[in-house]
């Protein structure tokens, strides 16, 4: 698949996500919830990279790929328990469009710390995505 195939069901599978996390946390504390979905997610992936992958690659992974993964890490398990306490606080048709002031980011981030290219498009395209996440957020 393309990874345009791959990221428009990441889109879906994302939007499933808000939806069905917001029904879970409406009863149970975020920071809870979160650990529930995490251990999910641990385990699922796992038996997919068992799977599908050489897992002994493990072994070698480089140190510096430790490093980032391990921070990405991080960022994912805090990005999920402000995303969780949002949810439970607010409606998720609202706080997922501000949550996706991300995919702004991500382009200035990729322009400013890993020398990708600003183009026009892109510079549209993200301000469209602030301008719809104020938009909503405001409503």
């Amino acid at each position: 698949m393309t990874w345009l195939a791959w990221s428009l069901l990441s889109a879906v599978f994302a939007a499933m996500t808000a939806i069905l996390a917001k029904r879970g946390v409406s009863t149970t504390d975020p920071n809870l919830a979160t650990a529930v979905r995490t251990s999910v997610v641990v385990v699922f992936v796992w038996l997919i990279a068992m799977t599908r992958s050489r897992v002994s690659a493990l072994a070698v992974l480089p140190a510096q790929a430790w490093l980032w993964l391990g921070l990405s890490g991080l960022a994912t398990g805090l990005s999920w328990l402000c995303y969780f306490h949002a949810l439970r606080a607010g409606p998720a048709s609202r706080v997922a469009p501000v949550d996706k002031l991300s995919v702004a980011m991500v382009i200035l981030f990729g322009a400013l710390f890993l020398g990708e290219r600003l183009t026009p498009a892109k510079g549209v395209g993200g301000a469209l995505i602030v301008a719809g996440a104020i938009l909503i957020a405001l409503e």
